[in-house]
């Protein structure tokens, strides 16, 4: 089969790109504005990526286009449309589907699927339970958000059938999914997961986000039951106990077994430092994890893992061990580089936190860290852009400065942005600083930056290659 894909650079489309061509299909894409690390993913992989959407690539006759949601009858002022390719199918009548759903009926069908859903952390922590499976032998299939650095690629098939020392799969060769809320496409507006019909799920959080798509809480609430709706009764939930938010889901249905963790009480704990500690299930230890990574969020995520992989019959103190070498993902808390310094050196993160949680979360590991090794005197610099649909909105802008709190200095850019950012950051008074461009923010980090800083980069998309920028900027400082 040859697929066409509209929206190829994503991470979830990349991802399906990468799944459909080691399954042997014939795949070629578009997008717009593409940057790494799926553009070179893709082309590693040798799929011809084709620069925007012209009703030209109609000509390559695809068996089927696959649609991703960025596309949408959206027209230009001057009345154009914006996605004149697909204008022409619609007009031609051709095939095309979503992502999901092609996923769905080509790749998760008789496979026993490990979806992890939440408003945060849900890359994490398919990656955490992807490298469990793979370190028992399981060698899972799976398709993550962003590239885990323990694979090098952000997705592939698995194994075809099950191996016969996992009973507990019942013959299905498993697949771990990172299961977005966010919509299907311009024509299926459920969300991402319903289509995943996942045996072993995750819910891992849930918070208002995607303001252009939902209206508040309730209806992503409604969309989270609905995949709760799904899950067989022979399945798992494994879902965060502190979240009233999670309990309202439970309360409108549930037909499956559920394992609580996290909160007191919950079937799953840790007990210890963030990067050392006890898991405990139902009260006994039952394994620990001592890892590098930082921060309360990633201990849960842990847990999470930990307990879906229990689903599917690895052993928790195992499943811990793997944790123990577990490296984390592209673009969280990665390091891209260090300026040498009469002093300390300044050190450049790249992140995705794009969320008022996430920023704060991320913040608050990084300082957490930073105190338990004794250094409490190294400086913090938040350099991000609120550049997700719900960002740029402005619909959380209030939530920054308080997102912001362990930041010594913050440094936003505000192109794109529909609402004031420096009277939003007006709190933080002289901590925080605006910038309409990259080369000005640059600037204003260069001045502001101290042997010694951590220099955090916060983003969800390509940053206009504001980490490059910085460190040759910070060298010739130096």
């Amino acid at each position: 089969m040859h697929i066409h894909i509209l929206g190829i650079c994503g991470t979830f489309m990349g991802g399906l790109a990468a799944l459909a061509r080691e399954a042997g299909h014939r795949v070629t894409g578009c997008d717009a504005g593409v940057y790494p690390p799926m553009s070179d993913q893709l082309r590693a992989l040798g799929i011809e990526l084709i620069e925007g959407y012209g009703a030209d690539q109609l000509a390559l006759k695809p068996d089927m286009f696959v649609v991703g949601n960025v596309v949408s009858r959206a027209r230009l002022p001057d009345g154009a449309p914006k996605f004149p390719l697909m204008e022409a199918i619609l007009d031609a009548g051709a095939a095309y589907t979503s992502g999901p759903q092609w996923l769905a009926e080509h790749v998760l069908q008789g496979r026993h699927v490990l979806a992890v859903a939440g408003t945060h952390g849900k890359t994490t922590t398919t990656s955490m339970l992807a490298w469990i499976l793979e370190q028992a032998g399981l060698q899972p299939g799976f398709l993550v958000g962003g590239v885990p650095l323990d694979f090098g690629v952000s997705a592939r098939l698995g194994a075809a059938t099950a191996s016969a020392a996992a009973p507990a799969l019942a013959g299905r060769a498993p697949f771990v999914i990172e299961a977005d809320e966010y919509d299907t496409a311009f024509f299926d507006k459920r969300s991402k997961f319903v289509h995943y019909r996942p045996r072993t799920a995750i819910l891992n959080n849930l918070e208002f986000d995607h303001a252009d798509i939902f209206d508040d809480l309730a209806a992503i609430e409604q969309q989270f039951h609905h995949l709760v709706r799904t899950v067989p009764a022979q399945g798992r939930l494994v879902v965060q106990g502190a979240e009233p938010s999670l309990q309202r889901v439970l309360e409108r249905g549930c037909w499956s077994d559920v394992a609580f963790f996290g909160a007191e009480g919950s079937h799953w704990q840790a007990h210890g430092d963030h990067g050392n500690f006890e898991v405990m299930r139902n009260g006994e230890a039952v394994g620990r994890v001592d890892w590098a990574l930082s921060g309360a969020h990633n201990q849960c995520n842990a847990l999470a893992a930990i307990a879906a992989a229990d689903h599917v019959g690895v052993p928790p103190a195992q499943a811990a061990q793997a944790l123990s070498a577990f490296r984390n993902v592209r673009r969280r808390m990665e390091t891209r580089g260090q300026v040498k310094t009469a002093g300390q050196p300044i050190t450049v993160y790249d992140d995705f936190a794009h969320h008022p949680t996430a920023i704060h979360t991320t913040l608050q590991g990084l300082r957490r860290q930073l105190d338990r090794q004794g250094r409490t005197s190294e400086r913090i610099l938040a350099i991000f852009e609120p550049r997700s649909n719900t960002m740029k909105l402005g619909t959380m802008a209030a939530l920054l400065p308080d997102s912001l709190e362990d930041a010594d200095l913050a440094f936003c850019h505000t192109a794109g942005l529909e609402w004031d950012a420096a009277a939003a950051l007006a709190p933080l008074g002289a901590r925080a600083q605006t910038a309409g461009d990259i080369d000005t923010l640059v600037a204003q980090v260069r001045a502001a930056a101290m042997p010694g800083d951590h220099l955090v980069c916060m983003s969800n998309g390509g940053f206009g290659g504001v980490h490059g920028k910085l460190l040759q900027a910070l060298a010739t400082a130096a």
